[in-house]
């Protein structure tokens, strides 16, 4: 095999022992394995890091062999069915050499795990939520709602190897060496132009010469003891996360909480607006949410509430839309504030009570909304409340509805909710 040793300055950002380098070579498998990651996650460590396992093939590099050019055309001992010239036909799909399991088989049948490696909490929250916006944001009131992006910024004296600077320590180390030298330099110059007289004059003077020399030898000494890249001398790359300003904006979240919602479709939608949650809390500042629980009647709870509570009973839908509506003239004016909703809810409901949900909405809610998503969780059939908000999003641009029907569907939902808007 030929072995090519590439000694080429690395560019800006551009080194290989840098970890950011590698998240954004390899962003496109890092992103599809976080999305199959957040569907298996528990409720309560969606914001922690996670172990991203990579296919060996993904991350593999090219490489060249030695080998014997031209055409060659050659009979194996013992073959009796062919002759120089036949073409084999590929054989049929599935069929072929054995396999090596889940990693990449080697030539001799063995077998190479997946690339697995560990990524923070920041890391991981980063990738999860990129590229996704709050649709339809306009700037009302620029003194609350603050978003976060992350900056270069400038560089601190310590910090992780992957985050090392390389030429600014490399610079730090020239401008030290160069003042601890600089008096010794100049001191071996006129040294040795001393030396250089004493040896053009008469009479010789050998001891002085000598003495000299070994001043000369000792300087030198000195200079190439000093050491040519010291802790002192590391820089690493600081990056913070800047506030900027925006708009200010409410987020209600009103979710089904009725007896129809078994557990398995209570924990699904909870982990919708786990995600939700953190996804506005980790890109924007003091934005506000609304939590709001419905049966048959609706409650504004707190967060702890929202997620925990064990209360349940029928179906009315629309008392929780009512309970937005009162919330929303008394407390955010849609002026000041961009209004956002998500609604949870497995499709039962009342079915005189839909069309009630579905004036509501059109009359009231949606006019002062900046976005509404609706997300039915259910395998079944939908009912009258999906087809009345279908007519809903016929008509307003601002409503979206979308089914999940298991846990693989929460995260594809969310982003396809969410994404950013191309201009």
């Amino acid at each position: 095999m030929g072995h090519f040793i590439d000694r080429r300055l690395n560019g800006k950002n551009k080194s290989t022992v840098n970890r950011q380098r590698f998240l954004r070579r390899h962003k496109q498998q890092i992103k599809e394995s976080i999305s199959d990651a957040v569907n298996s996650r528990s409720i309560t460590d969606v914001d922690s890091g996670e172990s991203i396992s990579i296919p060996s093939r993904d991350i593999s590099e090219p490489h060249f062999r030695q080998g014997r050019g031209g055409q060659r055309d050659v009979i194996h001992p013992g073959n009796d069915q062919f002759i120089p010239g036949d073409r084999i036909e590929r054989p049929p799909g599935g069929a072929g050499g054995g396999g090596a399991g889940e990693g990449q088989a080697s030539p001799d049948g063995s077998g190479q795990d997946d690339f697995v490696f560990q990524i923070s909490k920041d890391e991981y929250l980063d990738l999860l939520f990129e590229d996704l916006e709050l649709p339809n944001l306009q700037k009302n009131q620029m003194n609350r709602l603050v978003e976060w992006k992350t900056f270069r910024s400038g560089f601190k004296a310590s910090g992780v190897p992957a985050n090392i600077a390389i030429v600014r320590s490399l610079q730090n180390s020239l401008a030290r060496r160069t003042a601890m030298n600089a008096g010794k330099r100049r001191k071996l110059k006129e040294l040795e132009a001393e030396l250089a007289r004493l040896q053009i004059t008469e009479p010789a003077r050998p001891f002085e010469e000598e003495a000299l020399r070994q001043e000369i030898d000792e300087i030198k000494r000195k200079i190439a003891a000093t050491p040519f890249l010291d802790t002192f001398d590391l820089r690493y790359k600081n990056y913070e996360r800047r506030a900027i300003p925006s708009s200010q904006a409410v987020m209600f979240c009103l979710m089904d909480v009725s007896g129809s919602m078994d557990q398995a479709t209570k924990d699904i939608a909870k982990r919708f607006y786990i995600l939700l949650y953190l996804f506005l809390t980790r890109t924007y500042k003091n934005v506000e949410v609304v939590f709001i629980r419905h049966h048959t009647q609706a409650k504004e709870v707190d967060e702890h509430e929202f997620f925990y509570s064990q209360e349940t009973g029928g179906t009315i839908v629309s008392s929780a839309l009512r309970l937005m509506d009162e919330i929303v003239q008394k407390r955010y004016s849609p002026a000041e504030w961009n209004i956002y909703a998500a609604q949870a809810s497995d499709g039962d409901n009342w079915a005189d009570d839909s069309p009630g949900c579905r004036e509501l909405l059109d009359k009231k809610l949606l006019p002062v909304t900046r976005y509404y998503a609706y997300i039915e969780i259910t395998r079944r059939a939908h009912q009258t409340l999906w087809r009345e908000y279908e007519a809903l999003q016929a008509s307003n641009a601002n409503f979206a509805m979308q089914n999940i029907r298991g846990v693989e569907d929460i995260f594809p939902v969310f982003r396809e909710l969410f994404r950013k808007q191309v201009e």
